[in-house]
């Protein structure tokens, strides 16, 4: 076969992994991975506040909360390892895999154990002094945090187990699994209702899901790459550089983006009132949904993108063009929609004394969602190039200059004014994310796994 044939053969697997119908395929089992859940809280929620009663159904959606943010003690690793397995897989590098997992298992089981006794010792303190928990309940609460603390292992590495296979384009399987484990965080509770309506028994249904959900997802690895038992262990020098680079910047990231997030509320609450948050927050609760678009198309892309950086880069421009085409034609007619409604749906939704106070707040909005769907898939595109300290400055800079136009614009415009400041905000980080985009396209960024 000559050099020609051969470079053929091999570019014609890559181009059928990387096609439109291939990656439409992943955007939807992302899409049912994301909205099922959803789907099953309506019908769980009602239930669960009349059974278990308001007070328990706010702790238990507390341990909800807690047990989604519980992938933040792994520091940015699960994404490191989705980039990096892609990266080496765009450069053939495929024997460099096995160790890579290991250590990057090592770490994070180091920090699941680190982060599961810190929850431990915390509960005792969170639950009698800053949570207000009514008495009769304080040590069932107690017992169900301490149950939350030993899923933190879990949780944690489970979120490298997907990595792992999301790395290797296997989205149905991801979700195959991710499916069961959403259903079961809300139909779990709801199962045990009619034997017990302690927050113990309650919570003990998630930590059953997600140590359930860790050994399937260990199987899975196993069974369709058994490559990574062999060399499965621990190393450290530049893979261990690597790993805790991209996973540190990650998590810049992942504390700059909640405060960015809830600063205006906050500030709400201390310059007008807190009924002006409830104003505020309700709209934005409803509209930041629209964004679930923009976030299953990028946990499909990321990789693809850090893969085809090593292997081709043409067409990572062709994707990153496409998918900017395809989130306006999604994106526009959503956002459009919602300004035109936001008005009667909240009257409808709440009453019309609510929709005159929050319905030009859910219409900014919509236009910074509109423009933030953009930033999403630009954010995807320079952190899959290697280069998530960039993305990490980037909103150190936002929440440095945030807060003194957010405290003007609110102190002189109350929420309306919180509203414009996130519109501006968002608009100036699309385009900067734009930019970097282009520049990391360009080559003229230097990528820093190399």
């Amino acid at each position: 076969m000559t050099v020609a044939a051969e470079r053929s053969s091999q570019a014609e697997p890559r181009k059928e992994a990387f096609s439109h119908r291939r990656l439409s395929k992943n955007v939807l089992w992302n899409f049912l991975g994301t909205a099922l859940p959803m789907l099953a809280a309506v019908v769980a929620i009602p239930p669960l506040i009349a059974q278990a009663g308001v007070d328990r159904f706010g702790i238990l959606s507390l341990a909800w909360i807690v047990v989604g943010y519980f992938s933040l003690f792994d520091f940015g690793l699960g994404r490191a390892v989705t980039q990096l397995i892609a990266d080496k897989l765009g450069r053939r590098q495929e024997q460099e895999i096995p160790p890579l997992v290991g250590t990057a298992m090592g770490i994070m089981t180091a920090l699941g154990l680190f982060g599961a006794v810190v929850v431990a010792l915390l509960s005792p303190w969170l639950v009698h002094h800053r949570l207000q928990v009514p008495p009769q309940l304080q040590a069932e609460t107690l017992t169900a945090f301490y149950i939350l603390a030993v899923s933190i292992p879990f949780v944690i590495l489970t979120t490298a187990l997907r990595g792992i296979l999301e790395a290797y384009q296997q989205f149905g399987l991801v979700n195959v699994v991710r499916v069961p484990l959403g259903l079961a965080s809300y139909l779990g509770p709801l199962a045990v209702l009619p034997f017990s309506t302690q927050l113990p028994a309650l919570v003990t249904t998630l930590l059953a899901a997600r140590v359930i959900s860790f050994v399937v997802y260990l199987l899975i690895c196993l069974h369709h790459h058994p490559q990574l038992r062999r060399n499965f262990r621990p190393v450290g020098g530049a893979m261990l550089r690597q790993l805790l680079a991209f996973g540190g910047w990650m998590t810049v990231s992942n504390v700059a983006a909640p405060l960015l997030l809830y600063l205006g509320r906050l500030l709400i609450a201390v310059l007008v009132s807190a009924q002006a948050v409830a104003y505020f927050s309700t709209p934005y609760d409803v509209v930041i949904n629209l964004l679930i678009v923009p976030g299953v198309l990028v946990g499909v892309l990321f990789p693809s993108f850090s893969q085809l950086f090593q292997s081709d880069p043409g067409m990572v421009r062709s994707l990153y063009n496409r998918y900017l085409l395809i989130i306006a034609a999604i994106m526009a007619p959503a956002a459009l929609v919602v300004y035109l409604l936001a008005e009667p749906g909240l009257a409808w939704w709440i009453n019309p004394d609510f929709a005159a106070h929050g319905s030009r707040v859910a219409q900014l909005l919509a236009v910074g969602i509109f423009i933030n769907s953009f930033g999403h898939l630009s954010q995807a595109l320079v952190q899959a190039y290697g280069r998530p300290d960039l993305t990490a400055k980037l909103h150190v800079a936002e929440l440095l200059a945030y807060v003194p136009y957010l405290w003007w614009l609110i102190d002189r415009q109350g929420i309306d004014g919180a509203a414009i400041a996130w519109v501006v905000r968002v608009t100036l980080s699309t385009i900067a994310l734009w930019w970097l985009a282009r520049a990391c396209l360009a080559g003229s960024i230097r990528p820093r796994n190399n």
